[in-house]
């Protein structure tokens, strides 16, 4: 099975084409915003990092804007900072060159005369970068090109009976054929993570995923908080979720059913096949821009409650399996699957439904998210990882 995208220069395979205005720190997300306004198939997000932050977060949040711009979704990489913050141009730009030779352009709003001049000078380079990825070509690619992203927010007990069953058969179809799926959320495997450790394929890679979920809680212990005070939230409360451990059974469905191969940190790129898990927090915008940094082209994203999350970079799949949901959200939801909560026989049908269109997404249709125009990013901190 195949699906039609762009080759970069570092190897990798993207399946759209464009062009990232990066506001390396908080202090240069308007303007980023500004030259992205002006520039058709440019992207940008607003930062809320980068600076006067402890260095964990620091290296976090680096971490997280060089996957941005190594991610195959984009062409090219044109940078924007102030020139005092944290996160110094110069070290942005070595760390990006580290993990890809694609474009790229910098500019230091300090530098280069303020606001109106750094907007004219990057609109540019932007509009440049966007005339030479209008060249390329979509060619088609093996599923095992491929890195798809896991997520579910405003879950309600459709999510783990049937949409995040769905997703892991997803899963297991694009793994069988040699690519990638992520598993994310680890506050979110609280209670099961026994069972998914299980399915390390190594028992290090088991202790793996004990000894991330282990961290956490004793992250939040060490400042005086517990998970289950904010978790399951009010929604997932009213959809009818009662535990925390009701939640986490539901979630890691998602993973389908072969092996675990890799455990990563947040941002972490992702350089093996199979099934990994991503360490995100259960926030939904950082949980998925930490997949898209570690390099997944594509997220499917379950819903049981309803949620208009996307992100600029990588096409989020929103599916629901509570067809009251989905009558309310249509304009959000991209696939219906109320039917499994009647047909559980029909799971190899519509698995393969859903999978071919993951590769429909993949090949250039728009999603939902996509269309509206949606693009929060939040960036996980260590200092406040809930």
């Amino acid at each position: 099975m195949n699906f039609l995208g762009y080759r970069r220069p570092d190897g990798k395979v993207g399946i759209r084409n464009k062009v990232l205005i990066l506001p390396a720190s908080v202090c240069a997300a308007d303007t980023a915003r500004i030259v992205a306004n002006q520039v058709a198939e440019a992207v940008t997000f607003h930062n809320q990092s980068g600076c006067s932050q402890v260095k964990s977060d620091l290296d976090m949040t680096m971490q997280t804007m060089v996957g941005f711009a190594a991610n195959p979704n984009i062409y090219g990489t044109v940078v924007v900072s102030l020139g005092c913050e944290g996160c110094q141009m110069d070290w942005v730009v070595e760390e990006i060159k580290k993990v890809t030779n694609k474009p790229l352009a910098t500019f230091i709003i300090q530098e280069c005369g303020g606001t109106v001049k750094t907007v004219e000078l990057a609109t540019r380079a932007a509009k440049e970068m966007v005339q030479e990825a209008s060249m390329l070509q979509r060619e088609e690619f093996p599923l095992s090109e491929l890195i798809l992203g896991t997520e579910c927010g405003g879950s309600d007990p459709t999510s783990g009976i049937a949409s995040n069953p769905l997703i892991g058969e997803v899963c297991d179809r694009i793994i069988d054929d040699g690519g990638t799926a992520i598993l994310s959320e680890v506050p979110e495997f609280i209670g099961g993570e026994h069972i998914l450790a299980r399915r390390g394929i190594t028992p290090e890679i088991g202790q793996k995923v004990l000894d991330h979920v282990h961290a956490f809680e004793e992250h939040l212990r060490n400042v005086g908080e517990e998970i289950r005070n904010g978790n399951p939230t009010p929604g997932n409360k009213a959809g009818g979720i009662t535990t925390l451990e009701e939640k986490s059974l539901g979630c890691i469905h998602k993973s389908g059913h072969r092996p675990i191969v890799e455990v990563y940190d947040y941002a972490q790129p992702v350089d093996k096949k199979g099934l990994v898990i991503v360490d995100t927090p259960g926030n939904d915008p950082s949980s998925v821009a930490g997949m898209v940094a570690s390099g997944a082209q594509v997220v499917i994203f379950s819903t049981g409650r309803g949620t208009p999350t996307g992100n600029p970079i990588a096409p989020v799949i929103k599916i629901t399996a509570n067809k009251r949901t989905y009558g309310k959200m249509s304009d959000n939801i991209d696939i219906d699957c109320s039917r499994l909560l009647e047909e559980p026989e029909a799971m190899k049908e519509i698995a393969d439904e859903t999978l071919q269109e993951v590769i429909r997404v993949a090949n250039g249709k728009i999603t939902k998210s996509e269309s509206l125009g949606f693009m929060e990013i939040a960036i996980a901190r260590v200092c406040n990882y809930v």
